[in-house]
């Protein structure tokens, strides 16, 4: 990723059609601009794993990924992300119940949350992102 596109403390939320609203919120008020990806259409491939850039993951400095796991194009998103993105960019994985047993191998390198994110959760997200960004 080149940090010259970065924005700073955007949060990249891939979530699908109509989630999201509480996450966005609570990190826009804690000073984040928050940027939305739905996920490929059911017929369509994410970019990434088409080998093409993706300017909103190219502008994250931080991701929240909600999109479905069981879906195969999905953990190969989350698998793309992980591969591309630098050591320190923090991403969290908000799970649904079983699937940190089925894909811990997709999980291993990423923080899960197998609940709905807290307010306690994103401030720490918030932060993670803060001092990544100070000491880069």
């Amino acid at each position: 990723m080149d940090d010259t596109t970065a924005v700073e403390g955007v949060v990249l939320l891939d979530t699908p059609d109509g989630g999201g609203a509480l996450e966005r919120a609570i990190l826009e008020r804690l000073g984040h601009p928050v940027i939305e990806c739905n996920g490929p259409s059911a017929d369509g491939i994410c970019p990434l794993l088409m080998g093409a850039p993706c300017f909103l993951f190219e502008q994250a400095r931080g991701i929240v990924f909600e999109l479905d796991l069981d879906r195969s194009q999905h953990r190969a998103i989350l698998d793309r992300y992980q591969e591309l993105a630098p050591a320190d960019l923090p991403i969290r994985v908000v799970l649904k119940p079983g699937q940190r047993e089925r894909y811990a191998d997709e999980l291993r390198d990423v923080v899960v949350w197998d609940h709905e994110p807290s307010i306690d959760d994103l401030g720490a997200f918030a932060a993670q992102i803060e001092a990544v960004e100070r000491s880069g």
